[in-house]
């Protein structure tokens, strides 16, 4: 568990450089960095296990999916201030790939690039890579579909309710004051369970019927 006198707040979804930097001009929020340009990234993939020096053609050594998300965790732990919001995440990489399983034009390899995705993951927590933040914030834009398949609103939310928040914006000016307003409605829960229990969540979760964004019924 965290212990930081800093509330560390993954931002994901909807994310742009506008919503970060008005998010920057507010006094009791530090923005993180965001991931490091590169052949890293959250998209799933038979990214090799780290360590392995495998490489794609033309791009150098691939980065763990985990790893750009760690970093800049890292460098936000150092940041002091009431919320430290991070445009980052280690799940990213299992984010996309638990996505991807539900999407049928994937077809049946979707669930080995999950199991992938996730091993690496584990493997990473359990050599105390990284840690979760204290929240993950889901920026989505309002929409009659909702959000489809999301590993956030999905099963880390069936698993720790009060840990997950969902800020719903449109495209016109505002987002920043909704972000803000629900990292201020942010409450209080139990602390994650352990990363192996999360996945085994998102591996029994059904996708279905998540509609976090819909609009509320007139």
């Amino acid at each position: 568990m965290r212990r930081e006198s800093s509330t560390v707040v993954a931002l994901v979804g909807e994310v742009t450089s506008g919503l970060l930097a008005g998010l920057g001009r507010s006094g009791n929020v530090s923005v993180g960095p965001a991931p490091a340009a590169g052949p890293a990234g959250p998209e799933p993939g038979p990214v090799p296990s780290p360590g392995s020096g495998s490489v794609r053609p033309g791009s150098g050594p691939v980065r763990p999916g985990w790893e750009p998300g760690a970093q800049a965790m890292r460098e936000a732990a150092r940041r002091h201030a009431p919320y430290v919001v991070v445009p980052a995440d280690p799940l990213a990489g299992v984010a996309a790939a638990w996505r991807s399983m539900w999407d049928v034009a994937e077809g049946p390899g979707a669930a080995a690039q999950f199991e992938d995705q996730a091993a690496q993951a584990l493997a990473a927590w359990h050599g105390k890579q990284f840690e979760l933040p204290d929240y993950y914030l889901v920026v989505a834009p309002v929409q009659p579909g909702g959000t489809g398949a999301d590993l956030y609103l999905g099963p880390l939310r069936a698993a720790r309710a009060r840990r997950v928040a969902v800020a719903a914006v449109g495209s016109e000016p505002g987002q920043t004051g909704r972000v803000l307003d629900a990292l201020r409605g942010l409450e209080h829960g139990p602390w994650w369970p352990p990363l192996d229990e999360l996945i085994d969540t998102a591996r029994h979760f059904y996708a279905g019927g998540l509609a976090e964004t819909q609009p509320p019924a007139a």
